[in-house]
């Protein structure tokens, strides 16, 4: 009998997983993750993860699985909450989730489950597994959850084929209803619980509270960039000697606008913000353009149709580029057509990667809003995920 050691949150995506594993036929133990005690700057300070374990080991019972607790907030600070403030500290915007998946859960966390003999490591996302021999090895694909309204593929991005040839994920064949439907005929404990927001494991923040731990207000000035400005800077074809015009943020400068208001300190905010810059006088809406750490400057544009709000392409450095399906890797000059998503729950965007000396470079075929440094661009081939990385 195969061994499976199932990361269980205390949420009902997670319980009815580990339920469709006993019935498969699986040998199955609970592992509960503890990866955050400090509650500054949380906005769900009564759910704690106390909370969350009690409710895990409630659903092991009920399932008559083993069930144990490890403590992986030492390397959960050091790799996902030290990496986050380090680089909005530089005016780039990380994706914590994604680099759970990647620092924690799919890595420590696989590791404490090997340590129980698992063959396999489960988890309740909402996404898809195939595979099949190539060479004579095996290829490992990571696909699309069947519920479009929940696939969670996006925040895997960064898994490598070691990681997916001992993975399982239980649910991703099936829609959130279904998931709900099971638990409840199966009277777990978790069935009509909530879904957790916010952080991966912190929960709902006020982020500059919690930003505020690392990083000290500083007040600077709010400059007001007119639509007008950015309409004739956008004036650049699409051709390869203007890929670094098209593909990277457009650097404003103070005297490219005027001052309107203060803020707290650019590295609160990010590119496409609405709220929190509380100045008025406008009849849309202001939203942040750009943040310079350096200057400590946000610049602003009004209305949600501002050009500066949006971007032809993308850019993402050698470093930064991962293959999930590492076979397709793109060779020097390759031009390629995929699928790609620059946040999660955003439709598949049509666009043509690059591939230059330096890095990737990505156009799209529709110019793309809030595209933000330092989250992560994916790239599919239909319900594929083939690879990813962060935007310069």
């Amino acid at each position: 009998m195969k061994r499976v050691v199932i990361g269980l949150s205390g949420g009902v995506d997670s319980s009815v997983a580990a339920y469709l594993l006993k019935q498969q036929g699986y040998e199955v133990i609970a592992l509960f993750m503890i990866n955050w005690h400090d509650r500054t700057g949380t906005l769900t300070g009564q759910c704690t993860w106390e909370d969350d374990a009690l409710i895990a080991e409630m659903v092991a019972k009920k399932l008559d699985m083993p069930f144990h607790i490890v403590d992986l907030s030492e390397h959960y600070k050091k790799r996902v909450v030290d990496y986050m403030f380090d680089e909005y500290s530089k005016g780039r915007t990380p994706n914590p989730d994604v680099l759970c998946n990647r620092e924690i859960k799919f890595d420590i966390f696989m590791d404490e489950c090997l340590k129980h003999g698992a063959d396999y490591v489960a988890t309740g996302h909402y996404c898809q597994k195939t595979e099949f021999e190539k060479d004579g090895q095996m290829i490992y694909q990571l696909r699309a959850g069947a519920d479009n309204n929940k696939d969670q593929s996006y925040f895997l991005c960064q898994l490598n084929q070691e990681q997916l040839s001992k993975a399982l994920f239980p649910i991703g064949h099936l829609d959130k209803p279904e998931v709900r439907k099971i638990a409840a005929e199966q009277q777990l404990p978790t069935a009509t619980r909530k879904d957790s927001q916010g952080i991966c494991f912190v929960g709902k923040v006020d982020l500059p509270t919690f930003l505020q731990q690392q990083l000290e207000p500083k007040t600077g000035n709010v400059i007001e960039i007119p639509a007008s400005f950015m309409a004739k800077k956008k004036q650049v074809e699409k051709t390869s000697d203007n890929f670094r015009k098209l593909c990277f943020a457009y650097p404003y400068k103070p005297w490219n606008g005027k001052i309107i208001g203060e803020h707290r300190g650019a590295h609160y905010y990010t590119v496409g913000q609405r709220k929190g810059l509380n100045i008025g006088g406008h009849e849309e809406p202001l939203f942040v353009l750009g943040t310079d750490v350096k200057r400590n400057i946000i610049y602003v544009g009004e209305g949600s149709e501002h050009p500066g709000l949006y971007r032809a392409g993308l850019f993402i450095g050698n470093e930064e580029i991962h293959w999930i399906r590492t076979d397709l890797a793109m060779e020097l000059d390759e031009v390629r057509d995929y699928q790609v998503r620059i946040r999660y729950r955003q439709p598949l965007e049509k666009a043509t990667l690059y591939r230059k000396e330096e890095g990737i470079y990505i156009l799209f075929e529709q110019e793309q809003r809030g595209i933000t440094s330092g989250q992560f661009a994916a790239w599919y081939d239909g319900n594929e995920l083939i690879g990813s990385g962060v935007i310069a």
